[in-house]
């Protein structure tokens, strides 16, 4: 009987897609123990959006959250999701940054870390990746998956060969726009099984109402393990209900090592949590059902309803079927890049500026030449030329890596920061997030507790 590992995602990528990331720790901390002995795989609680909405908006250190969770979960690898050499950041960050930040996560806690780059650029993970596997925790290498007439089967497995020598400890497929067809997951993870015999992983959502058939073929594909979700926090835009994959997995007669009870229990335990953000109207209900919308435009939900907010602030709500033609396009001349942060706000943001100002790239994104130059990797297909020229005039585009024209930042920010705090755990928040992390390094000061009185005096250096 093959098995295959469950990863449970509500306590940030399930969290994260339906309430923005808006669960505290204190809500969550009393089931923490029971889901540490319900048989999951690993637990993905950190990474994401997770750091961010903790300084921003639960006014929580994303550090001490992650060391508070480690406290409870003693059994249960604990999991994180790092855009390489983005970190949780939108822009790349210098390698010293990197390296800083892999071993302070591992440091408090962290077990396995899944490393992606949103063009599939491994140039833009290998510093995280080394890193991740010197300080002994697991290094997950991620393939970004989308569906263009340059991504191909072929292409999938070259890259997960790639990611088998560059030592990764596992390989995940992440279909983050929920675009995977049951036979192409089937197809996918046979094509990935035959070049490594690294475990592989499937990471979908919910959006467009496939991810639980893709999940069930991949299995019959042999893939090793899936994310989902306890039912209360389950499908729409986050990841199919855990509790329905395992009992469908078993009747399939396959193994999962979940304990039925528990599950019960943990979901329990989040129906009133979910029943709160429904009231309060943090949860939108619009994102519990599927929006199949995608599968014709290729475009993830979140990317239309930015541009729909876009074309309304403009009185120009008309033309979204023009935009919607246009997205292919941009697509298209910028190389086909997968439709991924920061990817996805950038094709569709040209595209809007195109058809408003009524010629195509008459105005060209900040961001878009920053990608036409090379700073967010290489492109996965080529730029289309007119538009290279366009956007970068006489400027030469960086063949390298980005992240080597970078210089080391991390000790000189220590230094700048030494009256605030002496924690290098704050100077990584601060890198990340200068403005929110300085307001709340400002609070802290001025009104510390107990528990990060003792920590002050209890440096950490790495």
């Amino acid at each position: 009987m093959s098995k295959i590992n469950i990863t449970e995602t509500v306590l940030r990528d399930a969290n994260q897609s339906l309430i923005a990331t808006r669960m505290a720790f204190d809500e969550f901390a009393p089931i923490l123990s029971e889901m540490d002995e319900a048989g999951y795989y690993s637990l993905e609680c950190w990474g994401g959006a997770t750091f961010d909405s903790c300084l921003r908006y639960l006014n929580e250190d994303p550090w001490e959250r992650l060391k508070n969770i480690k406290d409870v979960v003693k059994k249960t690898p604990l999991q994180m999701l790092l855009r390489g050499q983005n970190i949780l950041g939108y822009k790349h960050y210098p390698d010293d940054v990197v390296t800083n930040f892999v071993k302070m996560s591992v440091y408090y806690g962290m077990d396995i870390i899944r490393i992606f780059d949103a063009l599939n650029d491994f140039r833009n993970i290998e510093v995280a990746m080394k890193e991740t596997k010197k300080q002994g925790a697991h290094a997950q290498g991620t393939i970004v998956y989308t569906v263009s007439p340059i991504h191909d089967l072929d292409n999938y497995a070259k890259l997960a060969k790639d990611l088998e020598n560059m030592g990764a400890d596992s390989i995940c497929i992440k279909d983050m726009a929920g675009l995977i067809m049951p036979q192409t997951a089937y197809d996918l993870v046979k094509s990935i099984k035959s070049v490594t015999k690294l475990p592989v992983f499937l990471h979908s959502h919910s959006t467009n109402g496939l991810a639980e058939m893709s999940y069930l073929k991949a299995a019959e594909a042999g893939v090793d393990g899936i994310d989902c979700a306890i039912s209360a926090f389950s499908s729409g835009t986050a990841q199919p209900p855990t509790e329905s994959m395992h009992f469908a997995l078993l009747a399939s007669g396959f193994e999962t090592s979940l304990k039925d009870k528990k599950l019960k229990k943990i979901n329990d335990f989040f129906k009133p949590i979910r029943a709160n953000f429904l009231a309060s109207g943090v949860m939108d209900p619009k994102v519990l059902t599927p929006q199949p919308e995608a599968l014709t435009y290729q475009i993830p939900g979140g990317m239309l309803s930015n541009m729909i907010s876009q074309l309304k602030a403009q009185n120009s709500i008309e033309k979204l079927d023009e935009v919607l033609a246009e997205v292919p396009k941009v697509r298209e001349d910028l190389g086909y890049p997968p439709l991924v942060t920061p990817m996805s706000q950038m094709v569709g943001t040209q595209a809007t500026v195109n058809v408003l100002t009524g010629e195509r790239y008459k105005m060209i994104l900040k961001e878009v030449k920053a990608y036409c130059k090379g700073e967010y990797g290489k492109a996965p297909g080529e730029i289309n030329e007119e538009l290279m020229k366009k956007a970068l005039g006489d400027d030469v585009p960086v063949t390298g890596r980005y992240a080597d024209t970078l210089e080391p930042v991390f000790e000189k920010t220590r230094e700048e920061l030494k009256e605030l705090t002496t924690r290098d755990q704050d100077v990584l928040s601060y890198l990340l997030f200068p403005q929110i992390t300085e307001d709340f390094l400002k609070n802290r000061k001025n009104h510390p507790s107990e528990e990060q009185l003792k920590e002050e005096t209890n440096t950490i250096t790495i």
